[in-house]
């Protein structure tokens, strides 16, 4: 196992115990926190079936929670870029491209996360949102894509422990089949 410093693996742990809560509550277990000056400013669980939202990505809680008090505190637009280009995030599971997009299009620091994501991950697994140069057009998104550091393989195993809990239940939330399940012969 690679070494990490102690205040990484501290957020890592907290970000765990946002995907345990996550768990709890029938969710897809994956918690994060995001970090300013190496203080915890938010946090961050899915809430997906809770909301009947498919946007509410742990990520996405903790970045919509933390734009509300900047903006509450008079913070302008280009001041909330300047804040989130300080901020570092911890999540149990790589960012999927949605939550990639947005973070990258924050300006956010860096992220540090736990397992990879080989469905929809945005940080390398399937799109790499995280680098500056990007194979996209140059117009849109791509122009005001900033890019940030990612680091992969925090506590791993402890998150993909929390993933097969979860599918190992089973999702009670998950859509039926459309068709019959072929039974084998």
């Amino acid at each position: 196992m690679a070494s990490y410093e102690e205040h990484t693996l501290e957020f890592m742990k907290l970000a765990l115990e946002q995907a345990k809560d996550a768990l709890a509550n029938l969710e897809v277990p994956v918690g994060c926190v995001i970090v300013e000056d190496g203080e915890v400013v938010a946090s961050g669980r899915n809430r997906t079936n809770e909301t009947s939202n498919a946007t509410r990505h742990a990520e996405m809680e903790a970045i919509d929670f933390l734009v509300e008090q900047w903006q509450k505190n008079g913070l302008s637009p280009l001041e909330v870029s300047e804040r989130f280009s300080k901020c570092i995030l911890y999540v149990t599971c790589e960012p999927c491209i949605m939550c990639a997009a947005a973070l990258s299009y924050l300006g956010i620091k860096e992220a540090y996360y736990g397992c990879a994501n080989d469905k929809f991950g945005g940080c390398g697994s399937i799109l790499s949102l995280h680098t500056s140069c990007s194979e996209l057009p140059t117009s849109g998104f791509a122009s005001s894509k900033k890019g940030f550091k990612c680091t992969a393989g925090i506590m791993a195993s402890e998150a993909v422990y929390l993933l097969r809990s979860f599918y190992e239940q089973g999702n009670p939330n998950a859509p039926k089949p459309h068709r019959p399940i072929k039974q084998r012969v």
